[in-house]
């Protein structure tokens, strides 16, 4: 068996309990089929949360990250995934611009932030987030990224065998947890030794 599909436990579970999800016909795990025309928030809910009915408020506040009743710089760029590893690529001024633009449309007050109540007034107004060409917006961990974009794609039937994860991305996803459990086994090692000599500031070392 290969070691890059050699798939640790835990993994396992969480990609079990995804397929049995999209197996039973979990609405919010299925693939939505979205016209041409689809607004870039329409999109977005659709592949990133596999979600197809919603409004400005709901919108809002499930990109509200840490529910503080306002959408931050911070919120905004993660919306749109520019934290994600996926826009390394895209110019800190191109993902300023984004920003700049997103609080230009929304914050009526122009305070750097955009209330809940100015977005769904600019919302209900016809005012939708622009689509910049950058993507649907990955915010997710590795492993919920990994389940909607290619799990539930090409491996949603009952039946998935070891031998069908032999993807480009199936052979990456495992190879990273592969590479965590090399880690944490090293640490493990170094914890039994009782001290761990590379945490030692080096001015208490003695060489």
């Amino acid at each position: 068996m290969s070691r890059l599909l050699r798939i640790p436990l835990g993994v396992l579970v969480v990609l079990s309990c995804a397929l049995n999800a999209s197996a039973h016909g979990g609405g919010a795990h299925e693939q939505i089929v979205l016209d041409d025309n689809a607004d870039w928030a329409t999109k977005h809910m659709a592949e990133e949360h596999h979600i197809s009915t919603f409004d400005a408020l709901s919108f809002f506040r499930l990109h509200d990250y840490d529910s503080t009743g306002v959408w931050t710089t911070e919120d905004i760029r993660r919306t749109y995934g520019l934290r994600d590893p996926s826009s390394a690529h895209i110019s800190e001024l191109k993902k300023q611009g984004v920003v700049d633009t997103v609080l230009g449309i929304y914050d009526a007050n122009k305070d750097g932030e955009i209330t809940s109540e100015e977005f769904v007034s600019k919302w209900d107004a016809g005012e939708k987030l622009p689509d910049f060409g950058m993507g649907p917006g990955h915010h997710g961990d590795d492993e919920y990224e990994y389940e909607i974009h290619h799990w539930e794609k090409y491996h949603s039937g009952d039946d998935v065998k070891e031998e069908d994860l032999n993807h480009p991305e199936d052979i990456e996803h495992f190879a990273k947890h592969d590479e965590m459990d090399r880690r944490r086994e090293e640490w493990e090692k170094m914890e039994w030794k009782g001290v761990v000599e590379r945490n030692i500031p080096a001015k208490f070392r003695i060489n």
